[in-house]
């Protein structure tokens, strides 16, 4: 028996079934929209990944979409890897830099996004663009509020 901690241990806060509140900005990417929708992270695999899986539906339209998060030893930092119905995908590099919120950096853009905790049943989750005055517009805020 082995008293290490899991790496994937950071991300129980997020575990559970959550309601989602969208809001969507007007930005370079798209109109302003809202929605709502739900959400499960759960853990798999002898505790090894933590996966999410969620549907919303806004003005705009509806989708879902599948995630997995993990823990890369070998280069000792948290991977992500996102899949939306619609067939589009996406990658991103993670870290926690507290214990309450965890960074993303995806791959092939310059998108940044957090989940932060507010208490033990509120997440927000934010993802930013650079602009052009050396600071990040918000692209999409989504506030998570636990089921169960």
């Amino acid at each position: 028996m082995t008293n290490e901690l899991n790496p994937m241990d950071k991300f129980n806060f997020l575990l559970g079934r959550w309601k989602l509140k969208y809001k969507v900005p007007n930005s370079l990417f798209g109109d302003e929209d809202e929605g709502e929708g739900t959400g499960e992270f759960k853990r798999i695999l002898n505790d090894k990944y933590v996966t999410f899986d969620y549907s919303a539906k806004l003005q705009a339209g509806e989708g879902s979409a599948h995630a997995i998060f993990v823990w890369d030893e070998k280069a000792k930092i948290y991977r992500y890897w996102w899949f939306e119905d619609s067939g589009s995908f996406m990658t991103a590099s993670c870290n926690f830099i507290d214990e309450d919120t965890l960074c993303l950096n995806w791959h092939d853009s310059l998108l940044v996004q957090t989940f932060k905790r507010e208490n033990a049943n509120r997440i927000v989750l934010k993802m930013k663009y650079p602009s052009g005055d050396n600071s990040y517009d918000l692209i999409l805020e989504v506030t998570f509020i636990r089921i169960n």
